[in-house]
């Protein structure tokens, strides 16, 4: 496979796609400095496990299959995990836990590789003296043990790394990790300014974000290295190209980001205001009043998403003649690339 041209596509949006994002408690066993979790804003329980069946069906579809994603802080400190799991997939739920790699409860021997559809693992470093200093000190050994142990058991495995400047110059070395590991699903992000990343920026004390040149001399050219290897790789759009027109998620498909307090968003980077568009009480999915993230949707500015450019606008830089030198995509708006052995498996 290798020096054959791997070229990213942009996946667009899907009309009637819904991907259901679920917190089902805040609390974690790590002090990530870049967490995007805030009490204040999203709660601090941990949702019973009848109150989470009680709102999964509040967006299953019997009809036609739905993306769910389990979240945290760390949902595998939720006792009641597996059963969740196997609950969801009765709803016709594809389900994804999203683990700091801990793996609480012993998830892997109560739960089948049948019965989940993707395990992803975080982690932002590809050795402990990168890692550890972002998520904390031991982390980097223990994730890639109960991950290599989690492939071992034939779970389908992907890692997440959130790219930030603490980490950017550290993304080549990635794709030999994951090869070695024996990941075959590779989720780059881009960090968010939200929660403690937020906090600290609006501080000076750390500048996490990452200047456009150095993300796409960077990002895309790791993103083939590791295609070259097998891997499929799913990046952020970030910014756009010149012919390229911006697209909201929120006006296309049905993304739906849900807190243990019973706040629902549409866009995650809304998640630090009362922006929402629904709440959920007494197990009920409610409109929530005020001008709320779906009224600023519609709204098409030069810089792009309008989320972005009202919540973050010192992501934005601009030419000498007030045009913005890049537009921000739809956060949720991505790229990938699959390898060739993959495509024709597909095809099949």
């Amino acid at each position: 496979m290798k020096g054959r041209d791997l070229t990213a596509r942009t996946v667009g949006f899907q009309p009637g796609e819904r991907n259901v994002f679920f917190h089902l408690l805040t609390a974690c066993n790590l002090s990530c400095r870049h967490c995007y979790i805030n009490p204040a804003q999203h709660g601090a329980t941990t949702l019973p496990k009848t109150t989470v069946l009680s709102w999964l069906r509040l967006f299953a579809r019997p009809e036609k299959e739905s993306n769910l994603v389990l979240l945290g802080g760390e949902p595998t400190l939720h006792p009641d995990l597996a059963e969740i799991i196997r609950a969801a997939k009765s709803m016709r739920y594809a389900v994804t836990v999203d683990s700091n790699g801990f793996l609480f409860h012993d998830l892997l021997e109560r739960v089948t590789p049948a019965e989940l559809d993707f395990l992803s693992f975080s982690l932002d470093g590809p050795d402990p003296a990168v890692n550890d200093p972002i998520r904390g000190a031991g982390v980097f050994r223990t994730c890639t043990d109960n991950l290599r142990l989690a492939v071992g058991k034939g779970f389908n495995v992907s890692l997440i790394y959130t790219v930030s400047s603490l980490n950017i110059e550290h993304l080549h070395r990635m794709p030999a990790l994951l090869a070695d590991l024996g990941v075959r699903r590779f989720f780059i992000q881009v960090i968010g300014l939200r929660g403690k990343s937020a906090e600290k920026t609006h501080k000076d004390e750390i500048t996490w974000q990452v200047e456009p040149d150095r993300w796409l001399e960077n990002v895309p050219r790791v993103a083939k290295a590791a295609a070259d290897l097998g891997i499929h790789v799913t990046f952020p759009k970030v910014f756009l190209g010149p012919d390229e027109a911006f697209e909201c998620a929120g006006r296309v498909a049905e993304n739906f980001f849900i807190f243990p307090n019973g706040r629902v968003y549409q866009c995650p980077l809304c998640e630090d205001y009362p922006l929402h568009c629904y709440k959920i009480r007494d197990n009920q999915l409610l409109r929530h009043e005020g001008l709320n993230e779906d009224r600023l949707f519609t709204l098409d500015i030069p810089e792009g998403c309008v989320m972005n450019k009202l919540l973050q606008p010192e992501n934005i830089e601009y030419l000498a003649d007030g045009r913005p030198r890049h537009r921000i995509s739809c956060c949720l708006l991505k790229q990938e690339i699959v390898p060739r052995s993959r495509k024709k498996n597909n095809a099949r």
